[in-house]
């Protein structure tokens, strides 16, 4: 085990560019039973189009919301997007790539 604690993290890529998209804001939120929200981390994606540790604090099981802000991203259609994930063991990272063409996106859960 290399001693990093389990997080979850994100890429996003132009696939119109055919490169990393940088400088998408991205936050991530927690989701409790009652339809809240908790803010447990945001980032801003960085040259390479990546977020490598979002979570603020401690991985817990549970429903988690990853919100990509693609407003200041020129010329595409998708202005927010809001991916729910279901983390359901805490003792492993999770990655969510997210590609980006100017009509459609496509996301998955990466290694």
């Amino acid at each position: 085990m290399s001693g990093v604690p389990p997080t979850i993290s994100t890429h996003v890529l132009d696939t119109e560019a055919g490169e990393p998209a940088p400088g998408i804001p991205v936050r991530l939120t927690r989701l409790v039973d009652d339809g809240a929200e908790v803010e447990t981390g945001s980032a801003t994606t960085d040259a390479d189009g990546r977020v490598r540790q979002l979570l603020a604090g401690e991985l817990t099981a549970g429903e988690y919301r990853l919100r990509f802000d693609l407003r200041s991203h020129p010329g595409g259609f998708f202005r927010i997007i809001a991916l729910d994930i279901h983390v359901r063991d805490a003792s492993r990272s999770y990655h969510v790539p997210l590609l980006l063409s100017p009509f459609a996106i496509t996301t998955y859960r990466g290694s």
